[in-house]
């Protein structure tokens, strides 16, 4: 039985999705996702997730918070005789 593409575009969806994949692969993938909207739905899911994973690694702590932790990271380090 043959596939009519989904196997591959589903496969290679996140390197596709980071522009890790040869031209000809993407331009496969990208012609195989416009008329498959089953793979369309799961790229829409993939980007968003990636996309809300991205925007949570720029997140920081307080500075409050970062300056109680180093505190705390310094003073296990003093007590223990550990390398700063």
């Amino acid at each position: 039985m043959s596939d009519c593409g989904c196997d591959k575009a589903r496969r290679d969806l996140e390197e596709y999705l980071r522009n890790e994949v040869c031209k000809t692969e993407a331009s496969d993938i990208r012609e195989h996702l416009e008329n498959c909207p089953g793979c369309q739905d799961e790229a829409l899911v993939a980007r968003t997730l990636t996309e809300v994973v991205a925007r949570a690694c720029k997140e920081t702590a307080p500075d409050e918070l970062r300056d109680q932790v180093l505190s705390r990271l310094r003073a296990v380090q003093a007590t223990h005789g550990l390398p700063a």
